[in-house]
């Protein structure tokens, strides 16, 4: 078993490295976005991805679904949308006297959902169910959602007037936040270039839907000491009852919930997996902890008055829980 996780890590990183040859034809940099965006494909797992407009969150989704052979959908949410416009909705033919289901943008394999705190909550109700059950009810009827299936959701962290924050339980089943940050000089230099030629290059299919689940295999191949298991629940545990670990208990209103657990556990996999290891080491867990837990951890008024955010709080875990 030892020598073939070693032979199908090595074919799955071969893969890797192919899509990311790829996407760099098309995207400059974010390569933690695409990093985390195939963690999260290959896993079964969705994305909050938040950062100001006119960073390339669009192009680098769909630039993956080309590389992936996926079908590609995206969503602008507004105030005025209503479930029907994104789940679909039956049409009554007068002729035959019945009816005929028109699907929504959901039924894609990768949906884009811009700016998702702009809908109202019946649509986000809409959205959860598909995003957690892989399935959608229109009328009385449900429809089981293809896969792999993964909704990719944006938040513009600038402007909030006309916005609907996003309920934990919603919040809590994404499996990763990305704080989407700007280019650098170098790279934004690249882009002006880049731009300045007209069209795309053309992007090769490198994977198709039998490869990516054989990378969900292969991810739950990898291998994770029981030390690490304590270890991953200790960080988790210490966002709910920071005082046992010597954190200040002002500045968290809620903990991380058992699902972070879960989530860190197989991201930390499929992370190990990218770096080419078939085992997980601590570098893995913290490295990814961040996206896992960054939108489970609520801080309290306090921690903003005091300019300290979630990733703060995760620092002073860290610096906290002994590492194994």
């Amino acid at each position: 078993m030892a020598v073939n996780i070693e032979k199908q890590a090595e074919q799955a990183l071969n893969l890797i490295n192919r899509i990311y040859t790829e996407y760099n034809k098309v995207i400059v940099g974010q390569q933690e976005m695409i990093e985390k965006m195939l963690i999260a494909l290959f896993t079964g797992g969705h994305i909050l991805l938040e950062g100001v407009p006119g960073l390339a969150k669009t192009v680098a989704i769909k630039t993956v679904a080309s590389i992936a052979g996926l079908d590609f959908s995206r969503i602008q949410f507004t105030p005025d949308l209503l479930p029907a416009d994104i789940l679909g909705t039956q049409i009554y033919n007068q002729k035959t006297s019945t009816f005929t289901t028109r699907k929504g943008p959901l039924f894609s394999n990768l949906v884009l959902a811009d700016e998702i705190n702009r809908a109202p909550s019946k649509v986000q109700s809409a959205l959860l169910e598909a995003m957690q059950e892989r399935q959608i009810t229109i009328a009385d009827k449900s429809y089981t959602l293809e896969q792999p299936y993964m909704v990719l959701a944006t938040q513009n962290p600038i402007e909030q007037e006309g916005t609907y924050p996003l309920p934990e339980a919603q919040i809590d089943r994404f499996m990763l936040k990305i704080n989407v940050e700007y280019p650098s000089k170098e790279e934004e230099i690249e882009i002006i270039k880049r731009m300045s030629v007209p069209g795309l290059p053309d992007i090769k299919k490198m994977v198709n839907k039998n490869q990516i689940a054989s990378m969900h295999k292969i991810i739950n191949e990898v291998y994770i000491d029981e030390k690490l298991f304590s270890y991953i629940v200790d960080i988790v545990n210490a966002s709910r009852d920071p005082e046992s670990y010597g954190i200040d208990k002002a500045l968290i209103r809620y903990g991380a919930s058992p699902r972070a657990s879960i989530y860190l556990a197989i991201a930390a996999k499929a992370y190990a997996l990218m770096q080419g290891d078939t085992y997980v080491k601590t570098d893995d867990i913290k490295t990814i902890a961040y996206d896992v837990l960054r939108h489970r951890i609520i801080i309290s008024y306090e921690a903003e008055a005091e300019g300290i955010f979630a990733d703060d709080i995760i620092n002073k875990i860290f610096e906290k829980v002994e590492t194994p």
